[in-house]
C-alpha cells in the first residue's frame, strides 16, 4: 500500500471514530446519571420547601449556582422558569429551568435546557421527621453522545457528586442558622 493510501485509511478511521463518539445516542441506549444526596435539616418541611424552591436562594447554598435571573424571588409553581448561570465541574454556562412538578411541602421538580437541548432534572423530596425535615436531592442527566458518556464516567461525575454533597451540607448549615419559624415548636 502506498503511503498516501495508508494515511487516507488512517484518516478515515479517525473520522469514523470521532463520528461515532459525537453522534447522538438513541434514547433507548442513553446513559443516565443519578446523583442523590440526602440530609436531615432541623427546620419544618414547609420552611425547607419554600427556601429550596425559591431560585434567588440557590447561590447562597449551591456552590455551582453563580446567579439566577427571572422570576426568582418566590417559590416557583409549575410552568414558571428561571435562568441560572452555573459553574459545574469546571464548565460555565446558562440553563433554563422549568418547574414541572410541585406538591408543597413534599415534592418539587425542575427540568433544564441548555441551548434548547435537555440538560437534566432536579427533584427535591421532603419528609417531616422528629428532627426536622429529611431532604433528598436527585439530579439526573443523560449523556447526549458517547464522548460525553465516557468523559462523565472518567471525570465529570465525581466532580458533580462532590459539588452536590457540598450543596446539601451548605443547605443544612444555612437553614439551621436561621431562627425557627413561629409556631414550629422551636
Amino acid at each position: 500500500m502506498r503511503p498516501h493510501r495508508t494515511l487516507f485509511a488512517a484518516l478515515l478511521i479517525l473520522v469514523g471514530a470521532a463520528a461515532i463518539l459525537l453522534l447522538p445516542v438513541p434514547r433507548a441506549w442513553r446513559d443516565v446519571t443519578h446523583i442523590v444526596n440526602e440530609v436531615t435539616i432541623a427546620q419544618p418541611d414547609a420552611v425547607v420547601f419554600d427556601y429550596v424552591s425559591t431560585p434567588a436562594s440557590w447561590p447562597d447554598w449551591h456552590p455551582s449556582s453563580l446567579a439566577v435571573a427571572g422570576a426568582a424571588d418566590h417559590p416557583l409553581v409549575p410552568g414558571e422558569q428561571v435562568t441560572e448561570t452555573f459553574l459545574v465541574a469546571g464548565r460555565r454556562g446558562k440553563v433554563v429551568w422549568t418547574v414541572v412538578e410541585r406538591s408543597r411541602p413534599s415534592v418539587w421538580m425542575i427540568q433544564g435546557t441548555i441551548d434548547g437541548r435537555e440538560a437534566g432534572t432536579v427533584r427535591y423530596t421532603l419528609a417531616p421527621t422528629p428532627q426536622g425535615t429529611r431532604f433528598r436531592r436527585d439530579f439526573s442527566y443523560a449523556a447526549p453522545n458517547l464522548l460525553f458518556a465516557l468523559t462523565n464516567r472518567l471525570l465529570l461525575r465525581k466532580r458533580i457528586e462532590a459539588e452536590s454533597t457540598e450543596a446539601v451540607t451548605r443547605l443544612r448549615a444555612v437553614l439551621e442558622a436561621r431562627k425557627p419559624a413561629a409556631g414550629t415548636g422551636g
